[in-house]
């Protein structure tokens, strides 16, 4: 990247962080309002989403993470480095929507999906996984490790203040991309510059319910099931009698009984493929 840059964009500044605090630092160096370029995934963009924000930065994204979800849901999704560095560098930017958590652990921006449940422990299984095995691929081999240890727990689920659901359920999870886990489909028609996110419950599902349910997930055709629902919000709120699992942007996160998430319509600006 370094040679090409020299090639095809001399003015660029190149640097390479070691570790989160450093580039986190670097961020914060930015003049407000200017352009960076992130090379990682969901988990890289997730980490410094409050240096971006505190600076108005504008996000230029080359995804080489494990999931890329939000590269999916910016077109970016597959493309080869140097294309991806080229247009994060000359191409136009536009407002993205994110979603924000409120827990007892405060308060924290995320821009793809933030998992609550099943999922959420799907993700920390992943995140623990090995390091050869990336994308999609992991997040099967951690959901079907998280298979034998799956747990219901009861939720109350709210929904721009109306209860939506109040019972046993797997998961109830929120998008702002139409995939998580690594371009899973999970709410299809999900957009991130709507001003809303997509709520998704799994409700009374088995090992064996689940295991069936995979493939259909996997093709999108999940939603017709009716232990499955979606809905839209600009606000949730969701309670739990036990610790549920919480994971955003794939990063797992603390457990929690309670915790609200609220869209923040238009806040990043990004750039897209097209």
């Amino acid at each position: 990247m370094r040679q090409w840059l020299a090639a095809h964009a001399p003015a660029a500044v190149f640097a390479l962080a070691d570790d989160i605090g450093r580039a986190r630092a670097l961020l914060q160096g930015r003049p407000e309002g200017s352009r960076v370029v992130l090379v990682g995934g969901d988990g890289t963009v997730h980490r410094l989403l409050p240096e971006l924000l505190a600076r108005s930065l504008v996000l230029g994204l080359v995804p080489v993470g494990s999931g890329n979800d939000l590269a999916g849901a910016l077109g970016l999704r597959g493309l080869a480095w140097d294309d991806a560095l080229a247009r994060a560098l000359h191409g136009s930017a536009s407002c993205c929507d994110l979603g924000e958590l409120s827990s007892a652990g405060g308060a924290l921006p995320f821009a793809s999906s933030l998992a609550a449940g099943f999922d959420a422990a799907i993700a920390r299984r992943a995140s623990e996984g090995p390091q050869w095995l990336r994308g999609l691929p992991r997040y099967l081999w951690a959901t079907l490790g998280e298979l034998a240890a799956l747990r219901r727990r009861r939720l109350r689920v709210f929904v721009d203040g109306a209860l939506a659901h109040d019972g046993e359920a797997l998961f109830a999870s929120c998008l702002n991309t139409p995939s998580y886990g690594a371009g899973m489909p999970a709410v299809p028609g999900a957009r991130i510059d709507d001003g809303r996110l997509d709520l998704l419950v799994a409700g009374r599902f088995g090992r064996a319910g689940a295991l069936l349910m995979l493939p259909q997930l996997l093709a999108g055709r999940h939603l017709g099931h009716p232990e499955v629902r979606t809905a839209r919000f600009a606000q949730l709120r969701v309670e739990c009698d036990v610790d549920l699992p919480l994971a955003a942007d794939g990063e797992p996160l603390a457990a929690t009984r309670e915790f609200s998430v609220r869209v923040l319509p238009g806040v990043l600006r990004v750039v897209r493929a097209a």
